[in-house]
């Protein structure tokens, strides 16, 4: 009886989904990042469209600017983006001794936040200017910070979520509330006239990048450690795909 050479075994499908989402994620940014550098005309007029009426509504709405100023200064701020972060990878270290975790997190994290800070030095796109402004923001405009951060954090917090086995309540409500800060992070920053959309659409598919390639290299690092670095999370907390 003949019998087939071993081989191993096919990467899963969850992977190659990953994979994909990455290279897909990357041609898009790719390609938005060029049209921005390049100042290609159509995005250009469209971003000057959406934001003169934006502003316009900003300047004439002013309870709604006032909330969304808090909203995004204080509730969607990077910062506080970020200390979330480092309170999910403390309580990773020290509730489940999943230290490696907790350094994977907080290290993407980091890397997300030099990744924007490079683009921004990079591409030194001006931000809107005003002759009535509503708020006010330094640095280069592309790509947001706010919706780089936001997209990037609420990510990865969400895929720990589903990795660690939350209840399907919670994840539906940090699901909801991650949809929200995303998207509602972006909105404030182009309705306060600190961004412009393309600005933000780059955050966001930044962000994601950053989540869709540091989750399977967390996964690939697991399939590849030592047993004692496998087995810092509890056997019912493992990823099965991993």
């Amino acid at each position: 009886m003949h019998t087939s050479p071993a081989h191993s075994p096919p990467r899963p499908p969850r992977s190659r989904t990953a994979v994909r989402a990455a290279w897909i994620l990357a041609a898009c940014s790719a390609v938005l990042l060029c049209l921005v550098a390049a100042e290609w005309r159509p995005l250009i007029a469209l971003d000057g469209d959406i934001s003169r009426t934006t502003h316009r509504w900003a300047v004439e709405e002013e309870g709604v600017t006032r909330v969304f100023r808090i909203l995004t200064d204080w509730v969607w701020d990077p910062w506080t983006m970020r200390l979330l972060c480092a309170a999910v990878a403390l309580w990773l270290g020290l509730r489940h001794a999943a230290w490696w975790t907790a350094a994977w997190l907080a290290a993407t994290c980091a890397l997300g936040s030099l990744l924007q800070q490079a683009l921004k030095a990079a591409v030194g796109r001006p931000r809107p200017v005003w002759p009535d402004p509503v708020d006010s923001a330094h640095y280069a405009a592309f790509p947001s910070g706010h919706a780089m951060t936001a997209a990037l954090v609420c990510g990865l917090l969400l895929w720990l979520l589903h990795r660690h086995g939350a209840a399907r309540a919670a994840r539906l409500a940090a699901l909801t509330a991650a949809v929200v800060s995303v998207a509602g992070v972006g909105l404030t920053r182009v309705w306060l006239g600190v961004h412009w959309p393309s600005d933000v659409v780059g955050g966001w598919l930044l962000g994601a990048l950053v989540v869709a390639v540091a989750v399977p290299l967390h996964r690939r690092w697991r399939s590849e450690a030592p047993p004692a670095a496998r087995s810092e999370e509890l056997p019912s907390q493992r990823d099965p795909a991993a």
